[in-house]
């Protein structure tokens, strides 16, 4: 074994219907066995006045959209959970991804005509929190001012910043950023400002806090790790707007679970953007592949991977280069733009690496016409902070180690494939 994390080889299916799908001895049907698939990991969105097309809690709403949901699940499309299944780490923290058995089940329902079923045997419905609700509980919400973006207009980069009200030092437990109108808010980033008189465009002395984008929720710490959030310390919020064809005005809250007073956790969790590609060179009709590199001269524990491009981003790969010139490819995802999900991986599951490590992440974009997110294949596309330029990086979380704590960690993990 590596010295990275434990590294799980997992089997999946084909894109298309599960061998096992024809196998089934018993009609499948929605309210003994599709329903509960939908509670777990489809109903959050896909409920009334919630972000999804449609809702999907009945199964009158469900059965119109039969064959498309087959699609959908057999091609690992949806639930939205990019990860690929057949390289590097598989286990992760709120993973709302199918198993192969649940995609089976989902093929052999709609294959077998989509049928009701005994209404005795539908689960007690699941109750979600309203849609746009705080998913943590948080101490202290900071507000942006509010912002006007026009009907028609370029895009706007800006910042703001605001008071937080919090007077001492302490450590956060969890972070989120709601953007006020989603419609609007592209992405906000957010920092921690300890200068009294900072610059209104100069984040460079700032504590990065958190960023949000679409289709992200709230940041939580692993246990024991934490960010200080400074007494005393404003919140600059850096927005990047764009018109929608409407005049709409935009407050974003910042919202901070604090760890209780006193506390200080055994490790300052870092979010950074590593492996930047540099500038990019996207021609008219290709597929390129971009690469970005990143030393990290301490121990460490990987905690959390997201990918970051933008429209013709299709798929972004995080490797480790070990002091020795060995490597392991960590986690492959296939991006969509309309999801920024942060691959949170299971805490016995983090990667560990040595000082010295090197994070080398790899992103392809796609310029043809073949790629549906493509807004016109016959022009080049090439780094930039706009919507319809281009950008390579990886979010990455982590927290740094002793090389006590590394050799300590890594003896326990060799220990535990041994065992095995």
């Amino acid at each position: 074994m590596r010295v990275g994390a434990s590294i799980a080889a997992v089997v999946i299916l084909a894109a298309g219907a599960p061998a096992s799908a024809a196998a089934q001895d018993t009609e499948v049907t929605f309210t003994k066995d599709v329903a509960p698939i939908l509670q777990r990991s489809c109903q959050v969105c896909h409920r009334e006045n919630n972000m999804a097309p449609m809702s999907l809690m009945t199964y009158e709403e469900t059965r119109p959209w039969a064959r498309s949901i087959r699609n959908k699940v057999a091609a690992r499309e949806m639930p939205p959970w990019h990860i690929d299944k057949k390289v590097g780490v598989q286990r992760f923290k709120e993973d709302r991804s199918l198993t192969d058995e649940e995609i089976a089940t989902v093929v052999a329902w709609v294959d077998g005509g989509a049928p009701r079923g005994n209404p005795a045997d539908l689960p007690p419905p699941v109750e979600f929190q309203d849609f746009g609700a705080w998913t943590i509980e948080p101490d202290v919400i900071v507000t942006s001012p509010p912002h006007t973006v026009p009907a028609e207009a370029g895009d706007w980069w800006g910042d703001y910043i605001v008071p937080s009200g919090v007077t001492e030092d302490r450590y956060i437990q969890a972070i989120q950023t709601r953007a006020g109108d989603l419609r609007v808010v592209h992405h906000a980033l957010t920092y921690a400002v300890t200068d009294p008189n900072p610059m209104a465009d100069d984040s460079s002395n700032d504590l990065f806090l958190n960023e949000y984008a679409v289709g992200k929720n709230a940041d939580r710490y692993p246990e024991g790790t934490g960010k200080l959030f400074p007494a005393d310390a404003q919140v600059r919020f850096s927005f990047h707007y764009h018109s929608v064809g409407e005049e709409v005005v935009d407050r974003t809250d910042l919202g901070l679970k604090f760890y209780p007073r006193g506390y200080e956790p055994d490790h300052v969790l870092w979010s950074r953007q590593l492996g930047l590609a540099g500038e990019l060179d996207i021609p008219a009709g290709q597929i390129t592949r971009h690469d970005g590199y990143t030393k990290m001269y301490l121990p460490g524990k990987l905690t959390g991977f997201q990918p970051h491009m933008h429209f013709l981003g299709t798929r972004q790969c995080l490797e480790l280069i070990y002091p020795d010139a060995t490597t392991e490819m960590v986690s492959c995802a296939n991006f969509d733009f309309n999801w920024h999900i942060v691959y949170n991986y299971a805490d016995d599951a983090q990667p560990i690496y040595p000082a010295g490590t090197t994070m080398h992440v790899i992103s392809y974009h796609d310029n043809t016409a073949a790629h549906r997110g493509n807004h016109d294949a016959n022009n080049w596309a090439g780094s930039g902070n706009r919507t319809i330029d281009e950008m390579a990086f990886g979010w990455i979380n982590w927290y740094d180690l002793t090389d006590e704590e590394y050799q300590a960690e890594l003896e326990a993990r060799r220990k535990a494939s041994s065992d095995n």
